[in-house]
């Protein structure tokens, strides 16, 4: 199932190379790498067939919230689900809506989680809205350490546990889709999983991959020690 309206007809893909928010994606040795359109056509072509990502990606423009980007496990999981066989959505939990907004207040992030709550109410799974300007007033809270303030949604995505996880899709004014993969899609194709240490704790990645390996044993898993500390965007 394809977005209805003019994500499904007017797509366009989006190179590594071409900056995101002004910031240049990297390889893993934090050299910009170009992956092929023909990578970035598969990803977006898996994606976009679960209903539930279709869905999100279709309404979302309704919120009116700047700098948004659907991400995280609905986006790498629904690969997964793809590349193994199995059936769209499983596994699943929920779906990550990542926006940025200046106003951190919690009444504001609170009535774009309500406006969000009865858009995407009839979807399978919930849909997790979360300013990231907000992230650094509570990360440490929830997961032991503190949080820089993040710039933009893609300084969010560049700080998940894993870099399989590294993942965001946004539709544009024109109703194009955009990619971000500052990785690249090789570890994702290849279902490894390979440690971010650049902002989550080892727990974290680790409680998280275990998780993952009973539901999809096909995995390759490497241990928190072959992880890298991925380089700051310049």
């Amino acid at each position: 199932m394809q977005p209805r309206g003019r994500a499904a007809t007017t797509r366009r893909r989006l190179p590594l190379a071409e900056p995101v928010n002004g910031r240049q994606p990297r390889d893993d040795d934090g050299v910009a790498g170009r992956v092929t359109d023909q990578a970035e056509e598969c990803f977006l072509e898996m994606v976009t067939a679960d209903p539930t990502v279709a869905a999100v990606l279709e309404r979302a423009p309704a919120l009116g919230v700047g700098d948004w980007w659907l991400t995280a496990g609905i986006l790498f999981q629904t690969v997964w689900n793809t590349v193994t066989g199995r059936q769209a959505g499983t596994g699943i939990r929920d779906a990550d809506f990542f926006y940025f907004d200046e106003d951190t207040s919690w009444d504001a992030e609170d009535d774009v989680i309500r406006a969000g709550a009865a858009l995407f109410a009839d979807l399978p799974v919930p849909v997790e809205i979360r300013n990231e300007a907000r992230v650094h007033l509570w990360y440490a809270d929830r997961f032991g350490t503190p949080a820089p303030a993040f710039r933009d949604c893609a300084d969010a995505i560049d700080n998940f546990a894993a870099v399989c996880c590294c993942y965001g899709v946004t539709v544009d004014g024109d109703g194009r889709f955009r990619v971000y993969a500052p990785h690249g899609f090789d570890d994702l194709f290849s279902l490894t999983v390979r440690p971010n240490r650049r902002l989550a704790p080892r727990h974290v990645y680790e409680a998280k991959t275990e998780r993952w390996q009973q539901q999809w044993p096909e995995l390759t898993v490497l241990p928190w020690e072959d992880g890298r500390a991925a380089t700051p965007h310049a």
